[in-house]
């Protein structure tokens, strides 16, 4: 059975909804919407204002996410201001996660083909990363963003070949699926590294509305989730893109999947 440390979320899909209508971000009605929709945590880099902020609401924080250059030499990461900050705050503020993203080479807009070599720097970069946050008790992971296949199988072999052992795997299940890769297959393949989770359902590229739809088998890999004795926060990333074309609220595909896996989990007794 999964002991999970209970729901969390990234705020992304969050901000996109302001963004939609040209407005910034108010992280008070976010934090509310979360709550009110049955999260525990939130995945945030818990600053004094947003930690205040959160626990106003109840709500924890699981973790941070950094996206950083990783194929890059590691001095130029800059982490002393890039990453060591931000463990110190997730350590203070009783968090479990430092999620780390391999960016994508040439940027978003136009991603580039990463060689072996810079896979291979990429690991270096996050053992280094591992050891620099050690006094910090975080899991330290690497969180798959690729959405081809070629950078997504290597970003993977960057910590399963390249990296310590103190490197696990934060399976965001949306781009696994979008790269062509079973997120599952991921599950029973790397057991013991896996550290952390990024929710979201697809239809092909498309974002679905909420976990309960889409082409990724959710109750399968709650039920491989089980067998590993997975242990971590379950976090979302849900999205809702105009292709999407939802009919919920995001709140209420957060409330919705929330269930979902909450009965999931319970058939699995």
């Amino acid at each position: 059975m999964i002991t999970s440390k209970g729901f969390s979320t990234g705020l992304y899909g969050y901000q996109v909804e302001y963004w939609k209508d040209g407005k910034d971000p108010s992280m008070e009605e976010i934090f509310r919407t979360c709550a009110n929709a049955g999260m525990q945590a939130l995945e945030i880099d818990p600053t004094p204002e947003l930690l205040s902020l959160a626990k106003q609401f109840g709500l924890a924080v699981s973790g941070s996410y950094i996206g950083l250059q990783l194929h890059e030499p590691f001095e130029s990461l800059n982490i002393e201001e890039t990453v060591l900050p931000v463990a110190k705050r997730l350590a203070e503020a009783g968090a479990t996660d430092l999620v780390i993203n391999a960016d994508p080479k040439g940027g978003w807009d136009a991603p580039e083909l990463k060689t072996e070599e810079e896979f291979k720097q990429q690991g270096v970069n996050l053992t280094r990363i591992a050891d620099a946050v050690r006094g910090h008790d975080l899991k330290v992971s690497m969180h798959n963003h690729a959405s081809d296949k070629h950078n997504a199988e290597g970003d993977l072999r960057s910590v399963i070949e390249y990296a310590s052992q103190e490197v696990g795997l934060c399976v965001d299940t949306g781009w696994a699926h979008v790269a062509g890769m079973n997120p599952v297959d991921m599950l029973k393949a790397y057991p013991d590294r896996i550290y952390a989770f990024h929710f979201r359902n697809q239809f092909g590229r498309v974002p679905s509305e909420n976990l309960s739809v889409g082409e990724v088998d959710m109750k399968e890999l709650l039920a491989v989730a089980s067998e590993i004795n997975y242990n971590g926060w379950l976090t979302f990333e849900l999205l809702h893109e105009e292709a999407t074309n939802a009919k919920q609220t995001l709140e209420e595909a957060t409330a919705s999947s929330i269930a979902y896996l909450n009965a999931c989990i319970k058939e699995l007794g």
